[in-house]
């Protein structure tokens, strides 16, 4: 038995949301904690398993609070750091008319990216069942480094590796260092989460199945999760394909979250079932995912396990 179920690095932050505007017409922002590998370990506490998250804010009020907002959700936070001399990485995000997003960042020199290779705790991988990650901490040094420690550490404990690339081009220097960390990270997993324009991206092809095999066919990564947004999503595992449909509805108000829902509701199928029955699986994780979009923010508001039976039952 190990003392975590499933333990993450990369990015805290604040999600700052559009909410409206004003009496005076000015735009109001909701300051919403987020950042998507946290997002994953919130489902996964909502779903009542034991969750640990390393990584950096700044000693500030917001960082202050994303700490307590991780201890609120029991996601163990002994690897959290909070460092004086930087602030917490700020994201603002406005939706359209149909809930898409649109990010500006406030990151150089984020708190999450300066976390090092010597902060990063080997006890608490070691102890877990699964090690997820993103890109995000893989953009700058020095959490490029911490980020390849962990990995190496997960990897020799026999983790099970979770890998969600989570493209956001604004945030990186060229997208030929993108694509290295996007190498990089599926030399190493055990389970995929990508999207349909990442796949398009990083293979070059626009038929989905062709970019799926060749994925599978460099890195034979045993499970592959795939979202298509209002398309659905598929799974590829042991040389069979499986499908879902979306779960639409006309009240989504923000998509922010929906593919980190989808990534931890199929994580925890995984932690209590095994790598079978993943028909079930992405059902289930299209219907968590329809949820979360019919609310504001992410970490706050991750659905019940009841809540996801409601939907696929009906």
């Amino acid at each position: 038995m190990k003392r975590f179920d499933i333990t993450a690095l990369g990015e805290l932050l604040i999600d700052f949301i559009n909410n409206g505007v004003s009496e005076q017409g000015n735009n109001t922002f909701e300051a919403s904690p987020g950042g998507a590998v946290c997002n994953v370990l919130a489902m996964l506490a909502r779903s009542g398993k034991s969750c640990a998250f390393i990584g950096k804010v700044g000693d500030d009020i917001f960082g202050r609070r994303l700490k307590s907002e991780l201890q609120a959700l029991s996601i163990n936070t002994e690897n959290l750091r909070l460092d004086k001399d930087v602030r917490t990485t700020l994201a603002f995000v406005e939706n359209d008319e149909t809930g898409d997003r649109s990010f500006s960042f406030y990151r150089n020199s984020g708190a999450d990216i300066m976390l090092t290779a010597d902060e990063v705790d080997e006890e608490v991988i070691k102890a877990s069942r699964v090690f997820h990650l993103g890109t995000l901490s893989m953009t700058h040094e020095p959490v490029r480094s911490a980020t390849k420690k962990a990995l190496d550490v997960a990897k020799s404990a026999g983790c099970i590796i979770s890998f969600d690339p989570n493209l956001r081009e604004m945030l990186w220097d060229s997208m030929e260092d993108a694509r290295a960390a996007f190498d990089y990270g599926m030399r190493f997993c055990d389970i995929l989460k990508i999207s349909d324009n990442e796949l398009v991206w990083f293979t070059g092809e626009q038929d989905y199945e062709k970019g799926i095999e060749k994925l599978r066919e460099k890195y034979n990564i045993p499970l592959i999760l795939f979202s298509m947004g209002r398309d659905g999503s598929r799974a590829f595992y042991g040389g069979e394909r499986f499908e879902a449909a979306a779960f639409l509805r006309e009240d989504t108000v923000d998509t922010t979250g929906a593919g980190d829902t989808f990534m931890g509701c199929c994580i925890n199928h995984i932690l209590d079932n095994g790598f079978k029955d993943f028909d079930v699986c992405i059902r289930r994780a299209n219907a968590a995912a329809s949820i979360i979009t019919s609310r504001k923010g992410a970490l706050r508001s991750m659905p019940t396990q009841s809540e996801i039976e409601e939907i696929v039952n009906n």
